[in-house]
């Protein structure tokens, strides 16, 4: 099961980099034009927010299902992990930084939602969703993507 988990995480993990770029994108392209908020633009918007949340549950199960992280906080307690910079990165700063990402994602749609102007509507999203692909960015491992 830990195998497929991580086949399914790790190529979901390009389809959610991409479409949270291209949903970015244009939301900074709709700011800067100044255009009106179009149907396209909420559907891109929500098809990040949906693949973002698929890749959250998949990542918490391989968490959950881990023999490095759950093993090696079993065994040798958070204290160890902490001293290890590659069981920190996989156990505590990529999980924890991508949790956030989500999270953001998450508040940038519900606060669009709200607004009635389409160029408060992009900037809501374009704040949010730029914070969140830089934090992504941050702590994806890219060392993993190219092998």
């Amino acid at each position: 099961m830990y195998s497929t988990l991580q086949f399914i995480h790790s190529y979901w993990a390009y389809l959610t980099l991409l479409i949270i770029v291209l949903a970015t994108l244009n939301a900074l392209k709709g700011l800067f034009s100044k255009s009106d908020f179009k149907h396209k633009d909420l559907r891109i918007s929500l098809f990040a927010l949906i693949v973002t949340h698929i890749q959250i549950i998949i990542g918490l199960l391989l968490y959950v299902y881990s023999p490095n992280a759950m093993g090696a906080i079993k065994s040798g307690g958070m204290g160890a992990v902490m001293k290890d910079a590659a069981l920190r990165f996989s156990s505590v700063e990529h999980p924890l930084i991508m949790i956030i990402a989500v999270v953001l994602i998450t508040i940038g749609y519900s606060k669009h939602k709200k607004k009635e102007e389409a160029n408060a509507k992009f900037k809501t999203l374009s704040i949010f969703y730029t914070i969140a692909l830089l934090l992504i960015l941050s702590r994806i491992p890219w060392g993993n993507w190219f092998n």
